[in-house]
């Protein structure tokens, strides 16, 4: 590990430390800095998992009160917006409950499955090559196309910036589950962004983005 990498990290677990110690002593003010900070990353995560601005609100509006009700149940082990992501998730997961007695998983259990995959190559993916505001909503209304766990992997990976392993933990899943929903979203994206935008899949797009490489990165370190 590099010394920059280093300090990051160890500047990333004494920010962790403030806020588990913060929210230990329900700090009204950290809990305010903690909204503006995250607010417009968990509105637009609920409103990618429920495709409705209604419901993306209330369980917007309960998960702060989680934090508030629960913040002790947080360590500081793990970034907060992971922790934070995973309230929304189990929120979603407990109103589709309630309402279909279907979770996130059984909804697409069917066509999941744990095949081979093939790791996407060096080529510009969906969100490479389509950069400006317009192109952004067409790779909004494609990945609302997508089935719900494979969108979700891919929002907390390109918008959220969330690493594999920390995907893993809000969704509770294998970590090999993960790259397989990550890859296969990735491949079922592109032709929707495609035929939404009328480019041919030949389009120019740029390099291969930092994010993507990273992913692919950690996903052959994990398995090998």
């Amino acid at each position: 590990m590099s010394a920059a990498s280093f300090a990051l990290t160890e500047q990333s677990k004494a920010e962790n430390a403030v806020i588990s110690q913060g929210l230990k002593r329900q700090d009204a003010e950290l809990l305010d800095e903690l909204i503006v900070r995250y607010q417009h990353r968990l509105l637009r995560y609920l409103l990618y998992l429920t495709g409705n601005m209604e419901v993306a609100e209330d369980l917007f509006q309960e998960t702060w009160m989680r934090v508030l009700l629960r913040g002790a149940q947080y360590n500081g082990n793990a970034r907060f917006d992971t922790w934070l992501f995973t309230i929304a998730r189990n929120l979603l997961i407990d109103l589709r409950r309630k309402r279909t007695m279907a979770s996130l998983d059984e909804m697409c259990e069917a066509a999941e499955d744990e095949r081979p995959f093939e790791v996407a190559s060096d080529a510009p993916n969906p969100f490479d090559h389509f950069q400006s505001k317009e192109d952004a909503e067409h790779v909004t209304q494609a990945l609302l196309a997508l089935d719900p766990l494979h969108r979700e992997v891919l929002v907390l990976r390109f918008h959220e910036d969330l690493a594999l392993d920390e995907i893993a933990a809000v969704t509770r899943a294998p970590l090999s589950t993960v790259k397989s929903r990550l890859y296969r979203g990735l491949a079922a994206l592109k032709p929707k962004v495609l035929a939404v935008t009328g480019r041919p899949e030949s389009a120019p797009g740029g390099n291969f983005s930092e994010r993507n490489s990273r992913a692919k990165h950690e996903s052959r370190t994990a398995t090998a």
